[in-house]
């Protein structure tokens, strides 16, 4: 069964220039995506679409059967769905556990023990106590894209969205990072959707979506 849904989904700039037009696209549980296609083929904006950030020109997307317009956009975003981006976005001042741990307070998770919690996701990703106690500063690319993982798992969203999430990373780390998604799919039960420039990313996710430039 669909978790995420697309039917006849449209969206273009100003009424004008088209970017996407009429795409039907199903997404389910368990199962990894790849979204590819060329520069400028609408790759960020779909992926701003499903995440509720922006709203289509036309069309519709469902979460578990509901359009998205007619849910609680906040909780949407801060409990449906995590968001990973290349660049990271995350508190450069705080540690890898005290990012964890904000993303827990925005989402209004309930758990007894927060710091307890938030270090069993970031040793799911592969973060030791140690590097979870360092500020985001002093870690790699790789581990601080780990971290952005971890702070989307915080508060158990049902879809996992990562824009180019190996762009910055060497070949094994992009592996790695790759794997740890693979698992929170395959193992977890998530739905996992990658927009992804780079071919040996794509080749491990289930299914494919290609986008062209209209």
């Amino acid at each position: 069964m669909c978790i995420l849904k697309t039917e006849k989904l449209s969206y273009s700039y100003d009424g004008n220039r088209s970017v996407l037009k009429e795409m039907d696209l199903n997404f389910e549980k368990e199962k990894t995506y790849a979204i590819v296609g060329k520069s400028g083929a609408g790759k960020t904006t779909l992926l701003s679409l499903l995440s509720g950030l922006d709203n289509p020109t036309s069309g519709s997307i469902e979460y578990n059967g509901e359009n998205i317009k007619k849910i609680d956009k906040y909780k949407y975003r801060s409990r449906n769905i995590g968001v990973i981006f290349q660049s990271f976005n995350l508190l450069p001042h705080l540690t890898a556990l005290e990012n964890v741990i904000l993303s827990m307070d925005v989402a209004g998770v309930k758990v007894p023990d927060k710091k307890k919690y938030a270090m069993e996701m970031l040793e799911k990703v592969s973060i030791d106590e140690a590097t979870a106690k360092r500020r985001i500063l002093k870690l790699s690319g790789g581990e601080q894209q780990r971290v952005a993982i971890a702070r989307a798992l915080s508060y158990n969203p049902d879809i996992i969205l990562a824009d180019e999430p190996t762009g910055n990373l060497d070949g094994e780390t992009e592996s790695e990072v790759v794997n740890i998604l693979s698992r929170l799919a395959h193992e977890d039960k998530k739905c996992v959707i990658i927009v992804t420039h780079s071919p040996s990313v794509s080749k491990k996710v289930d299914i494919i979506y290609q986008l062209n430039k209209n």
